[in-house]
């Protein structure tokens, strides 16, 4: 109040000056109180255009996190003992497990009534109060992962929630998946209730993952038929991540998205909707997933980046920082996904075992990043990587 109080006297006497008045007029308090608002706004948002959003942690008692993938069945199954073995064995701590799932099936017996009218329940984790009750024992943090758009399940039973073709059908894409539209609430609401589930749980963070449009989208978008508004698609996608957040963070639990990585290296994903800095602008965390293997030839300088794990990671996290940069104290926490699998279908690819592993760990902390998550479709991680690296 009392730099705004200051600006107003300035522009007061700037306006009376101007005036050749002693005295300023209404018009000149109107005047100077609109461009004292306008400083105050303009002080808020910086050089990046974007309105600052202040970030208490959820969360402010959890460890570092380093953590694996893994997918319900691994959770729900005997799979889960060889992972809860990784955590004690080793320095990771967490578990990304599937609550919501590639599909679009939810994957616990939800006690949601209108989650159960829907009928996309699998109940592949049997009892999600055990399973979070086991993580405890192993002091394993639990991070609830939800494909939001790329659902499948809802998409066939709900088309009007979907993209539909001129010959009325539910659009797939090229693997047969389909994806629901991040234009209708009902879609966010339905992924938020999952959520609020996961978090009353146990779940201590609720990691959003496909968040955006179908890739190529802008290629289809004119002969899909499909509810949309006024909003530029990166405009609704982080209206969805503005949502969830406020929906959530009450509950105490963090809110964070899975974006591609090159989104930090790239201007605004139109196509898809992904705006790196204005996703990160609402989230607690920030995962870009910066698989060597989802680089093509010539990223930072490398002809096949899969085959140059320490250049690509740390080209990566360069260019993520320099991105995050305008929002200077309002960042989230960077948590990059990285890779233990071969990525067998890229040309001169090599096959990843300790070495790489390590490789990209030492990237990210050579850029000041301790924490981290490994993906493997499968659940299969390398044996005897140095999580640490001290």
């Amino acid at each position: 109040m009392e730099t705004i109080a200051a600006v107003l006297l300035l522009l007061l006497g700037g306006a009376a000056a101007q005036t050749n008045a002693s005295e300023p007029t209404l018009d000149d308090w109107i005047r100077a109180t609109e461009q004292a608002r306008q400083a105050a706004v303009h002080a808020e948002i910086g050089s990046s255009g974007i309105p600052m959003i202040e970030k208490d942690d959820p969360q402010p008692d959890a460890p570092v996190i380093r953590g694996v993938y893994a997918t319900a069945h691994s959770a729900g199954g005997s799979r889960l003992e060889t992972l809860l073995r990784l955590l004690d064995d080793t320095e990771l701590n967490s578990l990304v497990i599937d609550v919501k799932d590639d599909y679009g099936y939810i994957t616990y017996p939800t006690q949601d009534p209108a989650l159960l009218e829907i009928g996309t329940a699998k109940n592949i984790i049997r009892d999600p109060s055990a399973l979070l009750s086991r993580l405890a024992e192993h002091e394993a943090y639990p991070i609830a992962r939800i494909v939001v758009f790329k659902d499948s399940v809802l998409a066939e039973k709900r088309p009007d929630l979907s993209y539909v073709t001129p010959e009325g059908a539910v659009w797939k894409n090229g693997r047969g998946e389909s994806f629901v539209n991040p234009y209708r609430k009902e879609v966010w609401e339905y992924n938020v209730q999952v959520a609020k589930e996961a978090a009353k749980l146990g779940f201590k963070e609720i990691q959003f993952d496909y968040v955006r449009f179908p890739e190529g989208f802008e290629n289809k978008a004119d002969v899909l038929a499909y509810h949309k508004d006024e909003r530029k698609r990166i405009e609704v996608v982080a209206d969805f991540v503005k949502y969830a957040r406020e929906q959530l963070t009450p509950l105490g639990v963090r809110v964070s998205v899975d974006i591609f990585g090159y989104a930090a290296s790239v201007p605004a994903a139109e196509g898809i909707g992904q705006d790196f800095e204005l996703i990160s602008k609402y989230v607690d965390v920030i995962s870009p997933m910066v698989y060597p293997s989802h680089y093509s030839t010539g990223w930072f300088g490398s002809n096949v980046p899969d085959a140059a794990p320490y250049v690509t990671i740390d080209g990566a996290m360069k260019d993520t920082f320099k991105k995050l940069e305008p929002l200077g104290p309002f960042q989230p926490i960077v948590r990059p996904w990285i890779q233990d699998f071969t990525a067998s279908w890229v040309k001169g690819y090599i096959k990843y075992g300790k070495k790489e592993v390590e490789d990209q760990i030492r990237a990210l902390k050579d850029n000041g990043i301790e924490e981290f998550m490994l993906w493997n479709a499968v659940n299969r991680y390398t044996e005897g990587v140095d999580y640490d690296l001290e």
